[in-house]
């Protein structure tokens, strides 16, 4: 038995990297995932793990999608015990000095209408199930939520408004439905960039970042996925409101050194 048997979970972001990495945990721990994003590929998730899956290709920015991912929920497995707040975009670490004011007004409503707008409609339209059911919210904020230099203007404002809303929504539904978040630092991803600015998607992980982080290691998007497993269980309901930090150690990074005891790199030199 897992420890989310028979939960039924709406996950947006579902088709690649931590998202896709969780929707395999979640159905290997019992749930059933209504698995959400805009990318085709999330289909191969039914042909993967079965008819613990259902798909579904949709906008996450849109009420509409939301709603059609309850409906779903309903239709396959039944009311939604757990909302994961997921999808995100970035700004390519893009400085605002960069980004031509006339390009600024619709790069922000693209990068927060994923990133802050999505969630919300996510849980809005899940509202009603997580009440009823005592269910869980999860969102995936960031590094960037709390630290300048995480992404640009654009992405550290949207991930910073993302623990604002796992603190406000965490007050306004308790004591019925428990909201948290993970922050993850590094995972080798592509995330998609923001159009308005004429980005692509592109590698989230930079050369060089391994040797930057206080454990040395880069993680697979699977070593996220224990957090969210625990988040959404019976093991986590003394916790609402928080953000877990998962950053390889970025926020106590040292300046001569990523750790204490990293041994730095010695330089070579041909005679």
């Amino acid at each position: 038995m897992g420890v989310l048997d028979e939960k039924v979970v709406v996950l947006t972001g579902a088709a690649a990297g931590i998202g896709r990495a969780v929707v395999r945990r979640y159905v290997a721990e019992g749930a059933r995932v209504v698995a959400v994003d805009l990318s085709e590929s999330v289909q191969t998730l039914a042909d993967e793990l079965g008819d613990a899956v259902a798909p579904l290709v949709a906008d996450v920015a849109t009420w509409e999608a939301n709603v059609t991912a309850v409906e779903l929920a309903h239709e396959r497995f039944g009311p939604v015990d757990v909302f994961v707040g997921n999808a995100g975009i970035t700004d390519g670490a893009r400085a605002l000095e960069d980004i031509p004011g006339a390009q600024l007004g619709a790069a922000f409503r693209e990068l927060f209408g994923v990133n802050v707008l999505a969630p919300l409609l996510g849980v809005r339209a899940a509202v009603d199930d997580l009440i009823e059911r005592c269910g869980a919210v999860i969102l995936t904020g960031s590094y960037a939520g709390e630290h300048a230099a995480g992404g640009g203007a654009l992405y550290t404002a949207s991930k910073h408004a993302v623990l604002g809303l796992v603190r406000q929504l965490a007050y306004e539904l308790a004591p019925d439905v428990r909201v948290n978040g993970v922050a993850p630092g590094v995972a080798p991803t592509r995330l998609r960039g923001t159009r308005a600015l004429g980005q692509e998607a592109s590698d989230s992980v930079l050369d060089g970042t391994r040797e930057k982080l206080p454990l040395q290691q880069v993680p697979e998007p699977e070593d996220y996925t224990g957090i969210f497993t625990l988040l959404a269980s019976a093991e986590a309901t003394a916790m609402t409101g928080t953000m877990v930090t998962a950053d390889s150690g970025l926020g106590i990074r040292g300046i001569a050194r990523p750790g204490g005891r990293v041994r730095p790199v010695q330089t070579q030199h041909s005679a």
